[in-house]
């Protein structure tokens, strides 16, 4: 094993990619020239070159489009998005095209091609940069949807989504990029649609995906100085979703709280609470909660912005009032 940063990793994961398939190649934004924007790309202009490491214009309806065609074509895009907030310019193209394209074809074509970059908030960007869409885009047949919370998870999963047939969301953060932890040197990936429980615990379960996990894992920790063991679940693909582990860890511990850095209404929360009822009703013995941002696009302000976000203490206070210690 080898601690690297989130950022790292991404770049591992495309360039090992890339070197063993010569179809794959990377356009966006400033990856090439500058690195990536975060320096997810950093290097790769130098081993692969201009052909196969691609800066564009500022277009994303124009190069969401070309990475969409060149799928068609035999081709194996990867196209990165300064940030998803901008994937709104080009989001026709991966909603009617790429999702739609195998079943409109008759299965004549697939579209292996993979959408990745930053999504939800990221410290004072404003309410137009710090929105998050994985229910957006989960909500449409033909699409998965990945948002991996680590290093390890992070490459692992990449390479599965840029080696599969269908088109792939991948989704990270600015504030992950610098994330360190253990990945391993030799070749692995990651299934995906596969949840991973990062903590074993018996009193109640909380669910979670992306950077606003890390709240869960510091919630758990202290709640453990009162005797309470939570078990917490990294959901990692949102579409395929894995509900069976999701039940699994509900009908041993019988509560369930589920964190999300999304608006309350139509999010993947409301879908996973919809599931276990319906699965799982018997066993519950308490509501489920789930734990949002406000209902209200995102503040400027530093002190409105902590109070949007959800955060270990809104944790806390959910689990407690499952377990009926409010």
């Amino acid at each position: 094993m080898k601690t690297i940063q989130f950022r790292e990793a991404i770049a591992q994961a495309m360039s090992e990619e890339m070197r063993r398939d010569d179809t794959i190649y990377l356009m966006g934004e400033e990856v090439a020239e500058y690195n990536g924007a975060y320096k997810a790309s950093k290097g790769m202009l130098d081993e692969f070159g201009p052909d196969r490491v691609i800066d564009t214009p500022i277009s994303e309806l124009g190069f969401s489009g070309i990475g969409v065609g060149s799928a068609m074509n035999g081709n194996r895009p990867i196209i990165e998005y300064m940030t998803f907030n901008f994937s709104l310019v080009g989001i026709d193209q991966i909603i009617n095209n790429a999702a739609k394209m195998r079943q409109m074809s008759g299965g004549q074509f697939n579209i292996p091609i993979v959408f990745r970059g930053p999504t939800g908030s990221a410290g004072q960007l404003g309410a137009t940069h710090s929105q998050a869409f994985e229910s957006w885009f989960a909500n449409t047949p033909g699409l998965k949807v990945i948002v991996p919370s680590n290093p390890y998870d992070a490459k692992g999963l990449l390479k599965a989504a840029i080696r599969d047939d269908d088109p792939v969301i991948f989704m990270e953060s600015e504030q992950m990029y610098g994330d360190k932890g253990e990945v391993p040197e030799e070749e692995y990936v990651l299934p995906i649609g596969k949840a991973d429980i990062k903590r074993e615990g018996s009193d109640v379960t909380i669910v979670s995906f992306g950077k606003i996990i890390k709240q869960a894992y510091k919630a758990a920790e202290e709640l453990e100085k009162e005797d309470i063991s939570c078990e917490i679940i990294d959901l990692r693909t949102i579409r395929p979703m894995d509900h069976e582990t999701i039940l699994e860890s509900v009908k041993k511990t019988n509560r369930l709280v589920i964190l999300e850095e999304s608006w309350p209404f139509g999010n993947i929360a409301t879908e996973i609470t919809y599931q276990v009822q319906s699965k799982a009703f018997d066993y519950l013995d308490a509501p489920i909660e789930k734990i949002n941002t406000a209902d209200t696009p995102a503040p400027y302000s530093p002190v409105l912005l902590e109070e949007w976000l959800p955060n270990y203490k809104d944790v806390i206070k959910a689990v407690k009032k499952v377990l009926y210690k409010d």
